[in-house]
Parts: structure tokens; C-alpha cells; sequence
């Protein structure tokens, strides 16, 4: 079938999909380690790259400084966020603060503060609400569907002979709340993984403090993680450090993935949709704390363990003092976690991540063939269109406009295997809707970009 009848069926559905009104936008998670932050600043003020070119930080004769990173878009409209970050702060002497910014109107909101690390040494901390947007301690909930965000990192220190804050990572975790009113319990319950268990030294909360032992489930849960690596972690310790002063609590989400960072695993506050899903990151060494809910908690944090032979799931439950390798009704177990989203944190090992790259000695190294929605979108007049291929081989990549005439070939040429990224400038032609499309062997993937002049 010749390509522009191709492009046309394509705009058909997506003019049915928008009038139908029903369809759910897809779970979307975003992050930016240090080479895309480096490659997005859109402002800089007394922040630098570090020795290691691994993490920002403030120049050695700074006690502040703040970096704004440019606006990022997602490929679906969200109306529901989960951010989270990793970094350092290697004493109470310093900190980080971590802002975003949403659309509202014809411009963007005020900055909101999403959250902070570690030490309290700011009077306030920040506007939590733009009238379009509003942090929930941990999430970010909005009036209408979005599609675009701004990072701002600010970092404080008491003095310049003390060793600064650090920054490597930013992540945004994006959805549509209604795919959890929606959700397939049906399916969900006759989804069986196969058999498979992680092992830890288990952790009882209540017996780590007798004071704050009811309120800590969530990093008890991470310190269980940090043992299922091997790493050494005082349980008492990690919870103390993850407590909040401004909210008085000690499971800020992304102030314990934060925490965990510093044990040397790459983290990020997350979403998932099936146990199957779950299972896959599991399978590839990752850990995983669900955030639950009832009708077994009121919210509580625990351990994804596995599953058992049956594909019933398998948790390590801190709250309990029977609570290694046990297995709650799958019915109850899977309503107290996607009835509250799916939300969870998700680590892996440090130098291992979650998305279909690695890094390999600074450079990015294709593990699938991939093509990313161009950035910024919509655009004038120049876009970024990023793309992964595994292997080496002939690419083409290729623009159309609305009724599939080609207008323009970016790419027909052998690449190396690895993350390419080619600008397209499109300041001859009109505002509109274009498609780009990438073919390598027998992968071909067309995706819409938009042009606002």
C-alpha cells in the first residue's frame, strides 16, 4: 500500500480516537541522566559538571546555584505525575531542591516544589500550587490533560568548603487516571508469571524503633531492596534520613528513592499495569516496593518478592512479623496496588537501566530498535528526532506531510549501532501536521510531529 494512503488511515484514526473521547492516553516515564541534562540546559547559574562528568554540582566558589532545564514533551497528554530524582548531599550542610513547571494558558505556571534533598535549610518550601497543577506531597495532580513540563534544580550549601550537592538523574512517570478507573480485573487476575523468588534478609519495622516503628514501612521496604543487593544498610538510619521535616513524614516517594540512590542503585518512582509486567523487571534484576493500599492497608509500602508456581505473587511485607515470602489473596493484593495506580519504586544496580539503552564509557548503547517522539512538539521551525537501532546497518528516515507526499529524507545512509539523534529544520514549509518515519531492515515505525509557526 503506497505510504500517503498509509498517513491518511493513520490521521483517520486519530480524528475517530479524538471525537470518541474514551480512549485512555498511555503510561509514559521520562528520564534525563546527565548527558541529556548537560544537552537541555536552557539556563545556568553557578552549576557545573563534575570531574567524573557523571553529576552536576555547584563551582568550588558557589555556596548557590540553579540550573533550568528546557521544556520537555511527552508523546501523549497525562494528567497525573510522578516525579523523582537521584543525586547526593554528603552532609547536613547542604541540599538540593528540585522544582517543575506545567502549561497554564499561553505560557507556564509558577515553579512548584516537588521536593528536596536532604537537609532543611530553606525558611520555605515552596508553592505546591499554580491553580492548574498541585503537588501532592509526592505527585502532581492537574485540571486538565498536559503535555509538557520544565525541571528547575537549585542547590544550597552553608559554605564552599564543604562538599557541594549533586544531581545525575530527573525522572517523570506520566499517566492518564483514567486507565486506573478503567482497569481489567479480569484480566489481571488470569495473568500468571512464571515462578520466580528474590531472597533478602527480612526486616520487621515495628522491631527497627519502638517509636517510629508504625511510620517507616516505606524505607524499610527499600532497605530490604538494598539486602536482596547485598548492600549494607542500617534500617533505622535510612528511615531517619528519609524523613521530611516540612510534611513530618518518613515515605515521601521520591525522597526514598532518592535516599536509595546513595547505596549505589539507579532509581525512579514508577507505574505498572499487570503482574506480568512486574515480573519482567524483576527477571532483569530489578527490585520493586508497591505502594498499597485496601483492602489490605490503608497505604503501606512492600517488597515485590516473585511469584509461585500458580503465578500468585509473593511479597515481603514489613509490617507483618510473619511477613517474609508471603502470599496474600492475588485478588486483594492486586486491588490494594493498581486500585492506587501500580505506583512503585523501581531500582536496578548501578550502570544497569530501565530504559531500552545503556551507557558504555559515556556513549549510549542501543539494545533494541527504538524511535522516540521528536522534541520539542510542536515545534518552530527546528525539532530533534531520536533513534536507536542495535546493531549496524542501512537507516532511512524519512518526513511526509498530512496527505503523504514526502517533503523531506533526513537519513538514507549506514549507521553504527547506538542512540542517534538528527535535527530537522522545517522553516520552508507550512504549519501542520508532518509524519516521520524510520525504516532499518525490517523495523518501520511512523510517528506525527507538529508544526507551529
Amino acid at each position: 500500500m503506497p505510504f500517503r494512503y498509509i498517513v491518511l488511515i493513520f490521521i483517520l484514526s486519530l480524528a475517530l480516537t479524538h471525537t470518541a473521547g474514551a480512549q485512555n492516553y498511555p503510561d509514559q516515564s521520562y528520564s534525563l541522566r546527565i548527558d541529556s541534562l548537560v544537552a537541555n540546559i536552557e539556563s545556568n547559574d553557578g552549576l557545573v559538571l563534575s570531574g567524573d562528568g557523571k553529576k552536576f554540582m555547584l563551582q568550588s566558589d558557589r555556596v548557590d546555584g540553579s540550573i533550568i532545564i528546557k521544556p520537555q514533551y511527552s508523546a501523549s497528554p497525562f494528567n497525573w505525575g510522578l516525579p523523582s530524582w537521584n543525586g547526593t548531599a554528603p552532609n547536613d550542610s547542604g541540599a538540593f531542591k528540585i522544582q517543575m513547571r506545567f502549561p497554564s494558558g499561553t505560557g507556564w505556571s509558577s515553579w512548584l516544589t516537588v521536593g528536596f534533598w536532604k537537609a532543611n535549610i530553606w525558611t520555605t518550601y515552596g508553592s505546591l500550587s499554580s491553580g492548574v497543577s498541585t503537588v501532592d506531597y509526592d505527585n502532581v495532580t492537574f485540571s486538565s490533560y498536559v503535555s509538557s513540563w520544565q525541571f528547575k534544580i537549585i542547590m544550597m550549601r552553608k559554605t564552599a568548603a564543604i562538599a557541594s550537592p549533586t544531581i545525575s538523574k530527573l525522572s517523570f512517570c506520566v499517566s492518564d487516571t483514567r486507565t486506573t478507573a478503567s482497569q481489567n480485573y479480569t484480566t489481571i487476575l488470569a495473568d500468571k508469571p512464571a515462578q520466580l523468588f528474590i531472597p533478602t534478609t527480612f526486616i520487621y519495622q515495628y522491631s527497627v524503633d519502638a517509636t517510629i516503628g508504625g511510620s517507616i514501612c516505606s524505607p524499610t521496604s527499600v532497605s530490604m531492596i538494598l539486602r536482596s543487593y547485598n548492600i549494607t544498610v542500617d534500617p533505622l538510619q535510612f528511615a531517619r534520613d528519609t524523613y521530611d521535616p516540612y510534611f513530618g513524614m518518613y515515605g515521601i516517594w521520591p525522597r526514598v528513592v532518592q535516599n536509595a540512590s546513595q547505596y549505589g542503585v539507579d532509581g525512579a518512582v514508577t507505574q505498572y499495569r499487570s503482574w506480568s509486567q512486574a515480573r519482567d523487571v524483576l527477571a532483569k534484576g530489578g527490585r520493586i516496593s508497591m505502594s498499597v493500599g485496601a483492602p489490605l492497608y490503608t497505604g503501606h509500602l512492600i517488597m515485590l518478592a516473585g511469584f509461585n508456581a500458580a503465578g500468585d505473587p509473593i511479597v515481603h511485607d514489613p509490617a507483618r512479623s510473619d511477613g517474609y515470602s508471603h502470599v496474600f489473596s492475588k485478588s486483594d493484593l492486586s486491588h490494594s496496588w493498581f486500585d492506587k495506580g501500580g505506583v512503585a519504586y523501581t531500582f536496578y544496580p548501578a550502570g544497569t537501566y530501565t530504559s531500552v539503552w545503556d551507557f558504555a564509557d559515556g556513549a549510549q548503547v542501543a539494545r533494541d530498535y527504538r524511535l522516540d517522539q521528536n522534541y520539542p512538539n510542536p515545534f518552530n521551525p527546528s525539532t530533534t528526532i531520536r533513534f536507536s537501532v542495535p546493531q549496524k546497518g542501512h537507516v532511512g528516515l524519512t518526513i511526509y506531510n498530512a496527505i503523504g507526499a514526502e517533503v523531506a529524507t533526513l537519513l538514507s545512509q549506514e549507521v553504527a549501532g547506538g542512540v542517534h539523534e538528527v535535527v530537522w529544520n522545517a522553516g520552508g514549509l507550512p504549519s501542520g501536521i508532518y509524519f516521520y518515519r524510520l525504516q532499518t531492515g525490517s523495523f518501520v515505525e511512523t510517528k506525527r510531529l507538529l508544526l507551529l509557526k
